[in-house]
């Protein structure tokens, strides 16, 4: 899961802090949600493949989320692909009718030479079948079991060429979807929770290999008009087990705790979520909060992206009694929704007419 736009420092420096196989399909609970086997077709991969056909209704959205950290600790990426871009101020003021015609690949390189873009376009720009989506020049497909990333954009704001090929090969993938709230509008899906990528880049010049990460998520309604917050990680624990927590509190006034854990075949427990502990505020005073086994031992390495709205760090953390290298994130959602962070965003994320 992951998104959005970076307005602030990244890699800042290490600190302590206060405060194979497939999972099993079929129903179930999340946490007062419901809990279902992905759709997909075997064209896709079944239904263990991203399926970019996915239908995605007036008013909803449809993202795929990948990340990775380098093994050399140097360089990270994250990449979404929206349909239904539900960070958009033009979606927004649209009115959200037209899903297809907001789609756009953000693209956050971190490290030595990073570039950031989020370029939004047009439905004319779209192509789309089970193994491909096309969003203007880049493209995402699926293809042996394996998803590969073809970038070209133009970084923000100074408009350098962001070249490359990411290729993601899943050691773990799963099957089963998450509904992240009671009434079943909006679904998450952790594809692949351990992975291996391979980043090419022409532009900026890199080439790496790390941990990575694949997951996808739905819905038919806006994000902010159901949760008021969120915090969300995955982590890398030891031997190719990993884990990934939702912590969230929705308008009904309920909250979405959701803990899973996920051996090196991709089995899947549910368990009990870990306590919480407070991050620093950002830049932009964001609240974020993590779950930890232990406070004393989380290290925040770097801030990978402060927004208004928004942040994204890498963790050093502890779960289920492992050292783990986690991926966090928190959204603000009533931030989101001030009139004020709607008109900043156009010079994060320009719209192309093409």
């Amino acid at each position: 899961m992951g998104h959005v736009p970076q307005a602030g420092g990244a890699d800042a420096a290490e600190r302590p802090l206060s405060g194979g196989g497939i999972g099993p399909s079929g129903a179930g609970r999340a946490d007062g949600g419901d809990e279902r086997a992905a759709g997909g077709g075997g064209g896709a991969g079944g239904p263990l493949g991203p399926d970019f056909r996915h239908a995605v209704p007036p008013g909803g959205y449809v993202w795929w989320y990948v990340d990775g950290l380098s093994d050399d600790g140097r360089h990270g990426i994250t990449l979404i692909a929206f349909i239904g871009s539900v960070f958009s101020p033009y979606y927004y003021w649209a009115g959200r009718a037209r899903p297809e015609n907001h789609i756009c690949l953000n693209v956050a390189l971190y490290g030595p030479r990073a570039r950031w873009s989020m370029t939004e376009r047009r439905e004319g720009a779209l192509r789309r079948d089970a193994t491909s989506f096309t969003l203007g020049p880049s493209a995402l497909r699926w293809e042996g079991g394996e998803l590969i990333v073809d970038i070209d954009e133009r970084a923000v704001p100074h408009l350098s060429p962001i070249r490359g090929r990411v290729r993601l090969i899943p050691t773990a993938m799963n099957a089963r979807a998450f509904a992240l709230d009671a009434g079943g509008r909006h679904f998450w899906r952790p594809i692949a929770p351990a992975a291996r990528v391979e980043v090419a880049m022409d532009s900026p010049a890199q080439n790496w290999s790390g941990a990575g990460y694949l997951d996808m998520n739905w819905g038919a309604a806006p994000i902010e008009r159901d949760f008021a917050r969120w915090d969300w990680s995955r982590a890398a624990l030891g031997r190719g087990r990993s884990a990934i927590l939702y912590d969230a509190a929705r308008r009904d006034g309920s909250d979405l705790s959701l803990a899973l854990r996920f051996d090196a075949q991709g089995r899947l427990d549910e368990v009990a979520p870990p306590p919480r502990a407070d991050l620093p505020r950002t830049l932009w005073r964001v609240p974020r909060r993590v779950q930890t086994d232990d406070p004393a031992t989380l290290r925040e390495v770097r801030r990978l992206e402060d927004a208004p709205f928004y942040a994204r760090a890498e963790l050093r953390t502890r779960l289920f009694g492992e050292d783990g290298h986690a991926v966090h994130e928190t959204l603000d959602a009533d931030r989101f929704a001030a009139r004020w962070v709607k008109l900043l965003l156009p010079w994060r994320m320009p719209r192309a007419f093409f």
